[in-house]
């Protein structure tokens, strides 16, 4: 049988692939916020992770890049397998499962970038290649859309700013030749999905997603002609669909331990309530407990508000006054008021907000284990929805597309190759023709 080792050559990173699946097993996540809004702290905070984690399947990543781990529960904990579990990428601890996925900070984020101000060429190139989007935002106030220090400014702007800005650079490519567009749409007799999907192409989109938001559209827009369409009303009706199935966007409202961030987190729920995802949270404390942690001075569970200090657990170090006051703000304006930092469940909600499926994929459906190594669930891909089992087979490996026998799922279930993969049936086997 061909090895289920995924292949990380011919894994896109644009969303142009098609939305069954079809060669999709690498997924970035975009990361936007104007100056000082702490976007480099949740960077900082978010992929610090991957000092621990281990390696990722990504063949480069470039400066901008960066790795963060995605936590979902192991299979391994099912089947009472956590000390096989050595996973070839990120980790498994205690059940478990990090899961690496690609960050992308996506710079030049300032008023004009749709015109190409400041790197808005750069920061409207970057977005291509993300799937979703992180916007990092000053929910305390304390920063103007500038990203200099005031007080009093209202985070509705950058939101509402960010959302103006990727509208405007869809709607202008889209309308720069629209008389053209109609022409062309009218003599080749041609569909608006496959018109509109022409000219979208470029956002690295299949036509399935340019017909998704189509049919996301009102009845009224979608019974009427695409040459009869105005484009201050109906296009940019569209346009803004197109940009919620595109570039689904997850808001981190950041800062929330700064005075005037409970007054606006208020504003903002009242304003977006379940229209918006938005996650509270404060970069710059998952930093500063992760800090600790590493040098020692406490023991820090990720994603809770378990710390434990040098006052519970004598093997740890003690900390200075100066040291111990800081964590003690953190612990009553943060971990005591939500529960946790808040950066792990935004990264949970970017993911979620695609859909993604884990999917293990393994030689042996038995006892889970890959070529002659004995160690269990070895690898994780996180598919789109909807991805079907043959296609599946070209994400893992093109040679297992190529000599495709059939798969099966835990308990030597028989799998069609059309059958699509759910939490159900994501534990597969695929046999081929080789041997």
């Amino acid at each position: 049988m061909a090895s289920t080792t995924p292949s990380t050559s011919t894994t896109p990173t644009s969303s142009s692939s098609s939305s069954g699946g079809n060669g999709r097993s690498r997924f970035v996540i975009g990361i936007v916020g104007k100056p000082s809004a702490g976007k480099s702290s949740f960077l900082n905070a978010i992929t610090d992770a991957s000092a621990k984690t281990g390696a990722f399947p990504f063949t480069t990543i470039a400066p901008n890049h960066g790795v963060a781990y995605y936590r979902l529960p192991c299979p391994c904990a099912r089947f009472g397998l956590q000390a096989q579990c050595r996973p070839r990428y990120g980790s498994c601890q205690n059940g478990t499962r990090h899961v690496p996925v690609e960050i992308l900070d996506v710079a030049g984020l300032v008023p004009g970038a749709s015109a190409g101000l400041g790197l808005g060429n750069q920061f409207l190139d970057d977005l291509r290649t993300a799937d979703a989007l992180v916007h990092v935002v000053d929910v305390s106030g304390t920063t103007d859309a500038a990203g200099k220090a005031t007080v009093g400014y209202d985070p509705v702007n950058d939101i509402d700013w960010l959302t103006s800005e990727v509208h405007a650079w869809v709607f202008n490519n889209l309308t720069k030749n629209w008389g053209g567009l109609v022409r062309r749409h009218t003599m080749l007799k041609a569909s608006p999905i496959e018109t509109l999907h022409k000219q979208l192409s470029g956002y690295g989109c299949p036509q399935s997603m340019v017909a998704k938001a189509f049919d996301a559209c009102p009845k009224t827009l979608r019974d009427k002609p695409l040459e009869t369409w105005d484009q201050e009303t109906d296009v940019k009706d569209f346009v803004s669909v197109f940009l919620k199935t595109r570039f689904p966007t997850v808001v981190a409202l950041n800062k929330i331990d700064l005075p005037d961030a409970d007054t606006n987190i208020e504003k903002l729920d009242r304003k977006y309530g379940q229209s918006q995802e938005l996650v509270l949270c404060s970069a710059l404390a998952e930093s500063f407990l992760r800090k600790l942690a590493k040098q020692g001075f406490i023991r820090y569970t990720e994603d809770s508000d378990d710390v434990v200090t040098h006052d519970d657990e004598a093997t740890l170090k003690p900390m200075d006054e100066k040291t111990a006051a800081r964590l003690e703000k953190v612990r009553d304006l943060v971990l005591f008021r939500y529960g946790t930092t808040g950066v792990h469940q935004v990264l949970a909600r970017a993911v979620e907000v695609l859909g993604l499926v884990p999917v293990f994929p393994v030689k042996n459906i038995h006892n889970f284990t890959t070529g002659a190594a004995k160690a269990v669930f070895r690898d994780c891909l996180l598919v789109p929805p909807h991805t079907r089992v043959r296609a599946f087979a070209s994400m893992v490996h093109p040679e297992l597309d190529r000599n495709y026998q059939y798969a099966e799922t835990v308990g030597g279930r028989m799998m069609g190759e059309a059958d699509e993969i759910t939490l159900d049936n994501n534990i597969i086997s695929i046999k081929t023709s080789e041997t």
